[in-house]
């Protein structure tokens, strides 16, 4: 029963679109009525509120690490942490409050890597920025990292359930980056900071 609840309550939580709730704190449009209608940090940066974007990346990536630490805190299994890890991600990328029309999970599969083990996270992390510092596109930036994650995972010899759950985060993660790879490949995706017109 407990491991239900806390999947069930990762789910919630991942649900939490951060990206909205800033918005509104901000008195910024919605940020799935403009630029690539997606609600995440990107997205929100090309309101052109740096601010909003960092408290937008931060509250995706703190739910993803709170609902990992707090299953690993209370002992559960590596199996009971991988689907809370799962579930929470899920959560972001198909939330209930927002009918299943989530963000992409970036920012909230940094965070759940982060609980996982954080050299995992910090090499995800810094292979994002140097991807988006070298070519500016936050989606690629976004590939890269989720392709890195379960190699770095089975490289410093984490238990086999997350090593799975990092693969099958990367994977839902590339999948909802599907339109970005197309724009990648047709030279039409927009630049970090730019708008999607731009």
């Amino acid at each position: 029963m407990l491991t239900i609840v806390f999947i069930i309550a990762a789910y919630l939580l991942g649900s939490v679109s951060f990206a909205v709730i800033t918005s509104k704190l901000f008195d910024l449009p919605d940020p799935r009525t403009y630029g690539s209608g997606n609600p995440g940090a990107t997205n929100v940066l090309r309101s052109g509120r740096k601010a909003a974007a960092a408290l937008t990346l931060f509250g995706d990536a703190a739910k993803g690490w709170l609902a990992v630490f707090l299953a690993i805190q209370f002992a559960l299994s590596d199996v009971q942490v991988a689907l809370i890890a799962l579930a929470v991600f899920v959560g972001h990328v198909l939330p209930v409050f927002l009918r299943f029309k989530g963000g992409k999970g970036v920012a909230t599969a940094l965070g759940v890597l982060l609980a996982l083990n954080v050299w995992v996270g910090l090499g995800a992390l810094v292979t994002w920025l140097f991807m988006a510092v070298v070519f500016r596109y936050s989606s690629l930036a976004a590939l890269t990292a989720a392709t890195s994650a379960p190699i770095c995972a089975i490289l410093l010899g984490l238990p086999q359930e997350w090593v799975l759950a990092s693969g099958i985060m990367s994977m839902l993660l590339i999948w909802r980056h599907k339109s970005n790879i197309q724009n990648l490949l047709a030279g039409k995706e927009a630049k970090i900071g730019k708008s999607k017109s731009g």
